[in-house]
């Protein structure tokens, strides 16, 4: 299965390396930094909701800036510069003290990402054709999962919120990892170029976003991503780690092991889903991810509810809540990409790059600054009754893509296709 998803063109295998050694850092220190800008630096939870949500706003603003020069002057020359901003961003996280100083490297973290995330597929997009995107992209996302487990797993043996110092040390660490994939994509100097070539006497490319916004389907497919990223995804370094650790009363250590739990649900099973999904409907796929994203937090829910009596259910729930989550990521991960890049041209491919990264960049500014005060209510009940409906409403727009879809563009016709047409048989005399 891992031959088969591995994409055919060398220069693909090895950015895909890129992403798995960059995660690795990544994972160092994405569940912390709620509980690291409020428990060690000192921040007010509604403060450290608004920097982690400041981050979205920059990240929305600043993205489709970001696909614009992808179509105009190729990822290479956009990723290559953004990773090393972010690399220098993060970085400076060990050195925030105050508010202002957060906010101040969020703002040079949101820079650096805006475009690396669009940058990144409309690079692997280029490199694989329509058959085999859809297992790559799931291939990605496993080796981006299995990094942050990684990460996740030394991270989680390393903080203490009584000494600040393991927190400096694991975000040098992660600014570390982002100068891997940039090393590897400087080995690649033919992969990133413009995808469509620009002669002087050719009449400019009019439409842009305007274009990709007539996109009826992709239109839906936005939707449907804003409704459950922002019930989802954005919610897992606020809602996910603030509950689990106010609500349900676990440590730091078992939210660690929680995403841990989460990696290994994605590596043994994100194989095994790409090959099940070949053939399917893709908008029933994202119908189910989002009823399995109602039933993980669900889930955590109850640990809300057993927690404060019983420390070891509250934990397994909590790590079951994750792993839960990833299954339903194994399937999001290989659709959401491959149907943005099915609908996309060469010309605009950057951009619906872009406008795909943009719903991480509003959900991200609409998912931090409400779960606090959702979790402060209610002993969190308000927050899981929010995110399960946003969820099963986000199916609902799923199956509503369907008809709009054509059936390859759908994924209901199979991937592989003959190389070669069929024999036709010759004409029976008369």
């Amino acid at each position: 299965m891992l031959r088969r998803a591995l994409p055919c063109r060398p220069e693909a295998r090895r950015i895909l390396v890129g992403t798995l050694l960059s995660a690795i850092g990544r994972g160092l220190t994405l569940p912390f930094l709620f509980i690291y800008l409020t428990d060690v630096r000192g921040l007010s939870d509604t403060r450290a909701g608004l920097v982690i949500g400041w981050y979205g706003a920059v990240t929305l603003a600043l993205s489709p800036l970001g696909g614009t020069l992808i179509d105009r002057f190729g990822a290479r020359r956009v990723v290559l510069p953004c990773l090393l901003v972010e690399a220098a961003g993060t970085g400076s996280l060990a050195l925030v003290d105050s508010t202002a100083s957060a906010f101040l490297v969020i703002t040079l973290i949101a820079i650096g990402s805006s475009a690396i995330w669009s940058g990144q597929n409309t690079i692997l997009a280029s490199l694989t054709d329509d058959g085999e995107r859809q297992r790559v992209f799931g291939l990605n996302f496993a080796l981006l999962n299995l990094g942050i487990g990684i990460g996740g797993l030394v991270s989680g043996a390393i903080v203490d919120v009584t000494r600040p110092i393991t927190f400096q040390m694991i975000y040098v660490l992660d600014a570390i990892s982002y100068l891997m994939p940039a090393l590897i994509l400087l080995t690649l100097p033919a992969v990133g170029r413009r995808l469509v070539a620009d002669p002087a006497d050719e009449r400019p490319s009019t439409g842009g976003y305007l274009t990709v916004l007539r996109d009826r389907p992709f239109r839906r497919l936005v939707i449907f991503g804003l409704v459950l990223t922002t019930c989802g995804y954005a919610q897992i370094e606020v809602g996910f780690t603030a509950y689990a650790v106010r609500v349900a009363e676990v440590t730091p250590r078992v939210v660690a092991w929680a995403l841990a739990g989460n990696t290994v649900m994605i590596v043994l099973a994100q194989l095994v889903v790409i090959r099940r999904m070949e053939g399917r409907s893709r908008t029933s796929a994202l119908a189910v991810v989002g009823a399995v994203f109602a039933a993980a937090w669900l889930v955590l829910g109850a640990a809300g509810v057993v927690g404060p009596g019983n420390a070891l259910v509250a934990a397994l729930l909590v790590v079951a809540c994750a792993a839960i989550f990833g299954f339903g990521e194994t399937m999001l991960s290989p659709v959401m990409p491959a149907l943005t890049n099915a609908l996309a041209t060469d010309e605009l491919r950057g951009r619906y790059n872009a406008m795909s990264s943009m719903i991480f960049g509003i959900s991200g500014v609409i998912g931090p600054v409400t779960a606090g005060p959702l979790i402060g209510a209610a002993d969190g009940r308000i927050w899981v009754v929010a995110v399960v409906g946003g969820c099963l409403t986000a199916s609902v727009v799923a199956l509503s893509l369907r008809r709009l879809l054509t059936p390859m563009q759908d994924g209901r016709h199979p991937r592989t296709a003959p190389t070669s047409p069929e024999p036709t048989p010759a004409p029976t005399p008369a």
